[in-house]
């Protein structure tokens, strides 16, 4: 019902063509209803952007965690390094070289090596055991991925992982206790700084 009356909602404002202001606690509600929309915390407007731009560069910490289903995993112990001109992450043992856009927006802010806090979402890890070492605890089931609930580096972890090239067996083994490792690659990873909890690129 909730699905039908948004299709509804968004025909209406396409029929009529008018400016529409939506007041939601539902995030669901504000990015498939809205052009534009303003999260806000305690009265204060944490950020403004399409719902792609607060989904894809999360101004902070807060917006991070709001927007996205499954939540942004976060890691607080990750270190951004730099070699020669080059920006990378480093989480464990696990490194990767950020994107071109990363490197292009970090080098503007001129920020420096530092420990911060990383960000993945759970739909842009893969499983490879060469990656960051987990244990799975929960795994659910649905459909065409499958949710891992994994404990990594003393944290939970949420992996969304598509089932469509793993066979019955390799997805009926990954149960509780199975031992798994997660990649992720440099375009998805967003870093936030430990002092502010402000992403490093804005």
């Amino acid at each position: 019902l909730r699905n039908q009356m948004r299709a509804e909602i968004i025909k209406l404002r396409q029929k009529i063509d008018t400016t529409f202001i939506y007041v939601t606690h539902d995030q669901t509600e504000a990015m498939t209803l809205g052009d534009r929309i303003v999260i806000m915390r305690d009265g204060f407007i944490q950020q403004i952007g399409t719902p792609q731009e607060v989904f894809n560069h999360p101004y902070n910490l807060f917006v991070a965690t709001f927007i996205g289903t499954p939540q942004m995993n976060l890691f607080e112990n990750a270190e951004l390094l730099k070699e020669g001109n080059r920006y990378c992450v480093k989480l464990g043992d696990y490194t990767v070289e950020l994107s071109e856009e990363k490197q292009e927006a970090l080098a503007k802010n001129n920020v420096q090596p530092q420990k911060c806090t990383l960000g993945v979402r759970p739909e842009h890890m893969s499983l490879d055991k060469a990656g960051v070492p987990a244990k799975v605890d929960v795994s659910e089931m649905m459909g065409s991925t499958v949710h891992l609930h994994v404990t990594s580096m003393g944290k939970d972890v949420v992996l969304v992982v598509s089932t469509l090239d793993m066979s019955e067996e390799e997805v009926n083994g990954l149960s509780n206790g199975t031992e798994v490792g997660f990649t992720f690659p440099g375009s998805v990873c967003h870093l936030f700084s430990n002092e502010t909890g402000i992403n490093l690129e804005a």
